[in-house]
């Protein structure tokens, strides 16, 4: 067989919870702050196409489903990219049937994809919940026209609402928007009005992240040439608290540091998967995988994932066999971020003390800590999450 896993990652599969990634690498232009594993049209000229990769996540997902042996049907299956949405509804179609085929969907699955509110319309949407999606995530980033222009987003101010509008319109219950904040230039005015655009979408749930200078990017050459600032971090924290109040004051709670939904069935199932440690198949090219502790990642360029599958070999790039103590670390790292929290047992005696001091600093709630035995994150404990990760983990 082109892959195998050890033993030990398999002997738990299906007591965890399964799903399905498929990553799509096509972008009809690169945004200067992305630096996912994307490629325009002209980057890739002739040496892969939409049909070639969907061949190879064809043979992929085959082979996932030999290599796991009796993997349950998935649960979640997540579309991401990328810009999903270029495929059409009949080809998103296409990628939902390949992973029936080889998977499976278990009834009730949550079926996501991604998509660019330019390259949507209310027939995609239509053919969509034809084809079986359950979940659609907009990306909306910002309603400023001079904050997307830095962003280098292609859509206009006011799409990503008619977008949402009309997935709610073609049948979709479950419809998140995605936001960015800590743009240089935006300015407290311009994140209001994209949350008064959040709310009056009428979406179910809300994905906000703070702008990260990524290295390689173009946004990144233009912060270190002082055309634009660095994203401020007392900026940013002030506009996570914009956030979270706005969201919070419309029904829409957090579950996740960077996520809220109006109800517990509009939480997204396919994240929640990764951050309660289970068990997913990535296809696609870059796409990382975990299967019991075991993690590996797919080569990245499109011609070189088609042609390892076509010759009847395996795309995976690399892996890494979790040791027990990253696995902890992992568990804290993931866990903590939710808003059911981490359970004291998950930590070491080390750890248990450093909770303690943790409620003492107003950065875990301390009924959750004396009643339930559970580390949940205070606001301001989720304003500084990062540093109390490390200070919990063994």
């Amino acid at each position: 067989m082109a892959f195998a896993l050890p033993e030990h990652a398999l002997a738990g599969l299906g007591t965890r919870p399964f799903g399905v990634y498929v990553h799509v690498p096509f972008c009809a232009t690169r945004c200067g702050y992305c630096d996912f594993n994307t490629y325009t049209a002209g980057e890739l000229g002739t040496s892969a196409s939409p049909e070639s990769w969907l061949e190879g996540v064809r043979r992929e997902l085959d082979l996932g489903a030999r290599a796991l042996g009796n993997a349950p049907a998935a649960e979640t299956v997540f579309v991401g990219g990328g810009t999903p949405s270029l495929l059409g509804a009949s080809g998103l179609a296409d990628v939902l049937d390949a992973v029936r085929e080889s998977f499976g969907l278990a009834p009730g699955a949550e079926v996501t994809t991604e998509s660019n509110p330019e390259s949507t319309s209310p027939e995609f949407f239509s053919g969509l919940r034809e084809a079986g999606y359950t979940r659609i995530s907009l990306g909306m980033q910002s309603a400023a026209s001079h904050v997307l222009k830095i962003l280098d987003r292609t859509h206009t101010p006011g799409r990503p609402v008619a977008a949402a509008k009309e997935a709610r319109a073609a049948g979709f219950e479950h419809v998140n928007l995605d936001v960015i904040y800590g743009t240089p230039g935006e300015r407290t005015a311009d994140l209001r009005a994209s949350l008064d655009a959040v709310l009056e979408a009428g979406v179910d749930h809300v994905s906000a992240y703070s702008l990260i200078v990524e290295d390689g990017t173009a946004l990144a050459r233009r912060v270190r040439r002082g055309e634009l600032p660095a994203p401020d971090e007392d900026v940013l924290a002030a506009d996570y608290e914009l956030i979270d109040s706005v969201l919070s004051a419309a029904g829409l709670s957090w579950y996740e540091v960077s996520n809220w939904a109006a109800s517990e069935a509009a939480a997204c199932r396919h994240n929640l998967g990764y951050w309660r440690g289970g068990d997913w198949w990535g296809a696609g090219p870059g796409a990382h995988s975990h299967v019991g502790g075991v993690r590996w990642w797919n080569v990245k360029h499109p011609a070189r994932y088609a042609a390892a599958l076509a010759d009847g070999g395996s795309p995976e790039a690399d892996r890494e066999v979790l040791t027990p103590e990253e696995q902890a670390f992992e568990r804290i790292m993931l866990e903590l971020r939710l808003a059911e929290g981490l359970p004291v047992s998950a930590l070491t005696a080390d750890g248990a003390r450093e909770a303690e001091a943790a409620v003492a600093e107003g950065l875990l709630d301390a009924a959750a800590l004396a009643d339930k035995q559970r580390c949940v994150l205070t606001f301001r404990g989720r304003l500084l999450a990062d540093g109390l990760v490390r200070r919990l983990a063994p």
